[in-house]
């Protein structure tokens, strides 16, 4: 709510299954950077007299998602030609639902709010152009790369349920952790794998009737689209208090110049001339499959974020991280499994492993925990210890062995580099003894400096004994 106004959004989002072929044939999907037009045959081309065959990978991914979801799956679907001339659209109409989606009526909660779920249907996505040319003689040429064409895309449609910036990105991120822990996308918004696109309006506080909406495009990260969120209620309500009319159209957003920009009218349903896929029947999906599909799902995003934190007592922001780290959550419980306490196997697995792109096993990174935790080794040995046993198969122990790796606990000897060190920054000793506290982080580093394998936590202890 702002100044008056209050924000009205509803969230379109395209997911991309995870899938080795296309929606209707059996075209790999390409990957981002192959050669344009590589992968591409009679069927996604468009060609007269091809038969598009539905790809059963996508429909269960998509079967998942609306389980997931909590949606009402009839026993009925149908696709359906949605018409239009585009150039990037080499039949001149893309396959999609319309009446009869795969399912309807779902929810999803986002920081105790629920948001209702209008439907999750499959359609086939476009192709791709390319413009290229010279501003100063606006020659302007466009080519069409139609790898992408007949993609297989879930498209996932919410109420106008939400309320700011914040919910609609909120919403956008446990989606994105929903479609992977189930393994339906792996929605990588950089990658293209899923595409957000919010329907914005704003109304007067307390009215029911919603406003005209814009819908926005090219939206590739989660902060732009909290950003081009912001921005364009912003807009819409500059408009309406200078008297103006806001128009529904579809609008782009401008990562450059952080705004948004008209692109074209905003199309109805009856613009698009719906009539079913002749060339495909309607499917029945059949109960049983369903049931072992909901049966199979796994630990959802919100029920593990609750378990971790009752469980685990790990705090709300160690949670959302491993969460959104879906690659993570395995070598994270099986940690703990292994013996080393549930915070601090969070942790390790956050700060140490996740930036290093390598995965220890659960029984090593244990075990150094443990090393750690008794004073064995230092912090900064057990990273050499983890990497090279990745990269080399030794166990811990051998690697300490092998390097003669230790951690200086002696009081005795802590004390003489300890001194040395507050002999050498009379400064930072000033400071300390004159209230800032926080140099005693400096005079620690150069201890380990000085002494690498120092127990820092006993280092700091030592330091601080001789400064007070």
């Amino acid at each position: 709510m702002t100044d008056g106004w209050e924000v009205v959004i509803g969230m379109e989002v395209h997911a991309q299954p995870r899938t080795q072929t296309k929606m209707f044939c059996g075209c790999a999907v390409a990957g981002l950077n192959e050669p344009p037009n590589t992968h591409v045959c009679e069927v996604c081309l468009g060609l007269p007299g091809v038969l598009p065959v539905p790809n059963k990978a996508a429909v269960e991914a998509c079967l998942k998602t609306a389980l997931a979801l909590e949606c009402d799956i009839p026993r009925h679907t149908k696709f359906d030609r949605k018409n239009y001339m585009y150039p990037d659209l080499p039949k001149g109409y893309q396959i999609s639902q319309y009446d009869l989606p795969m399912s309807v009526d779902g929810k999803l909660s986002i920081g105790g709010r629920m948001v209702r779920i209008r439907r999750v249907h499959l359609e086939e996505d476009t192709g791709k152009l390319v413009h290229a040319g010279d501003k100063l003689h606006r020659a302007w040429e466009s080519y069409v790369d139609l790898n992408r064409a007949g993609v297989p895309l879930m498209e996932i449609v919410s109420e106008p349920d939400l309320r700011s910036a914040d919910e609609a990105r909120d919403y956008a991120m446990e989606l994105q952790a929903v479609l992977r822990a189930i393994g339906a996308s792996d929605a990588d918004m950089e990658k293209g794998q899923m595409r957000a696109e919010p329907n914005i309006s704003i109304r007067r506080s307390g009215s029911s009737e919603l406003g005209v909406k814009t819908e926005l495009k090219n939206i590739n990260s989660f902060r732009a689209l909290h950003r081009a969120i912001a921005f364009e209620v912003d807009r819409q309500t500059q408009v309406l208090e200078s008297g103006g009319t806001v128009v529904q159209e579809t609008r782009g957003w401008s990562e450059a110049e952080q705004r948004t920009f008209s692109q074209r009218s905003k199309e109805f349903a009856e613009d698009y001339r719906y009539f079913p896929e002749p060339d495909i029947p309607p499917l029945e999906l059949d109960r049983t499959w369903i049931e072992k599909l909901r049966l199979g799902l796994p630990e959802l995003p919100s029920v593990k974020r609750a378990r971790y934190q009752t469980e685990y007592r790990l705090s709300a922001s160690t949670t959302s991280t491993l969460i959104s780290r879906i690659d993570l959550i395995p070598l994270f419980e099986s940690t703990i499994v292994e013996g080393a306490p549930p915070h601090t196997a969070a942790n390790w697995v956050i700060d140490e492993v996740a930036p290093t792109g390598k995965r220890p096993s659960a029984h090593d990174l244990a075990e150094v925990i443990s090393l750690v935790d008794g004073g064995d080794i230092t912090r900064d040995q057990a990273r050499e210890v983890l990497a090279e046993s990745v990269d080399t198969g030794m166990t811990p122990a051998q690697i300490i062995a092998k390097h003669g790796f230790k951690q200086v606990s002696d009081e005795g000897e802590l004390r003489v580099v300890a001194q040395a060190v507050i002999d050498a920054n009379p400064k930072a000793v000033a400071d300390y003894r004159s209230g800032k506290k926080q140099v005693l982080g400096v005079l620690v580093r150069d201890l380990t400096e000085r002494l690498p394998e120092a127990n820092r936590k006993l280092a700091s202890e030592v330091l601080a004994r001789l400064l007070d």
